[in-house]
């Protein structure tokens, strides 16, 4: 939401959607694995007729985007991955969260989420934003849930994303625990093209605790890539 006013009026068109087991989307029984969520975009791109674009990922979005350049670089124009990791280091807590919310519902990852998405300033700042990532948590399938937290535990890009070329901009919080600055660091020194931006006063949600800067790192780095 925060940033796609930002790209209409700078030209772009924009495509976004909910991943599989999410929002309005479908909710196919899992696992999930990365293979079948990089499959769903090249499928979306394929149905609107977009021969190349800019891919812009956050999280799992931004795993997806590790995929898609490793695998199928010839498609994109740029790559801009954010909060993301190429391996998530303890799976265990994976399973242990799937298994908690499977017994108690989304009601029991809502507010650790929270947590570890926003700063606590960012909380109190934002506190009608931080209220709609609550409510879009709770609506969310637990089986979608469950089979895409099963992706994370098996994806390892850690190797295959030496294989980008393509133009890559990572943006990270400071304050992000999940997907904290080394791991952006680790896929910065793996991926020649790539440039890092790591910004302060945010964590795993930096588009929306600093919009601003997110944007501008974002329509900047655009711009350079080619036109809208």
């Amino acid at each position: 939401d925060r940033q796609v006013p930002a790209l209409v009026e700078a030209g772009y068109r924009v495509l976004r959607y909910d991943s599989r087991g999410h929002g309005r989307s479908d909710v196919p029984a899992g696992p999930y694995t990365f293979e079948v969520l990089t499959a769903d975009a090249l499928g979306l791109m394929d149905a609107f007729g977009l021969t190349k674009i800019h891919f812009c990922g956050l999280s799992m979005g931004g795993m997806v985007g590790q995929m898609l350049g490793a695998k199928h670089g010839s498609r994109l124009l740029s790559l801009v991955l954010s909060s993301t990791a190429a391996v998530m280091p303890d799976t265990k807590i994976l399973d242990e969260r799937s298994a908690a919310v499977r017994k108690g519902g989304m009601a029991v990852w809502a507010d650790p989420a929270i947590d570890r998405w926003f700063t606590k300033a960012g909380q109190e700042r934002l506190k009608a934003d931080v209220e709609r990532v609550r409510q879009t948590i709770l609506r969310t399938p637990v089986e979608g849930f469950c089979a895409s937290s099963a992706a994370l535990s098996t994806m390892d890009q850690r190797e295959s994303i030496r294989a980008i070329t393509t133009p890559t901009l990572i943006l990270v919080g400071a304050e992000d625990p999940g997907t904290p600055p080394a791991s952006s660091k680790f896929i910065h020194e793996r991926i020649a093209s790539s440039t890092l931006r790591i910004i302060p006063g945010a964590a795993h949600f930096v588009n929306v605790e600093q919009a601003g800067v997110f944007n501008e790192a974002l329509l900047g780095f655009l711009g350079r890539k080619g036109a809208a």
